[in-house]
């Protein structure tokens, strides 16, 4: 049983995820955590000069808010929203945050995912700790 668990999510919120919520309540130990983390992929500074703030910061409101509603009345798991390199993000948040397990669901690999990778296969391949990979 893992005492705090990081379940990824993507921003478009698809519905894999509910597999790993799921899982996750079966591996969590009784007094553990879950954390639903979605991360927004960071602006290029040149960019962000160009546009109003006001905008990054309803973005993360808009997307906290639709991962809120997805997870519903789910006391159980705490969503966060984060900005930054898929990967590196996830990675970054689980050992800051502890993390003992992260579950993350994976789309079936096409040829270019052999070349470059995906974000569960670098989250695999350099996480600190036990990685579930549904799919």
């Amino acid at each position: 049983m893992y005492k705090n668990i990081l379940i990824p999510v993507a921003p478009d919120h698809s519905t894999s995820y509910k597999q790993a919520l799921a899982m996750a309540r079966k591996l969590v130990a009784q007094d553990g955590k879950i954390t639903a983390l979605t991360v927004l992929e960071a602006i290029p500074d040149f960019v962000r000069s160009q546009v109003p703030s006001d905008i990054y910061e309803g973005r993360a409101a808009e997307a906290e808010g639709a991962l809120k509603a997805d997870l519903g009345d789910s006391a159980d798991i705490e969503p966060v929203v984060v900005s930054g390199h898929s990967y590196r993000t996830i990675l970054d948040y689980a050992h800051n945050a502890d993390v003992d397990c992260i579950i993350i669901t994976s789309h079936k690999p096409e040829f270019s995912d052999y070349l470059i990778g995906s974000t569960a296969a670098r989250v695999v391949r350099h996480a600190k700790c036990c990685v579930v990979v549904l799919r």
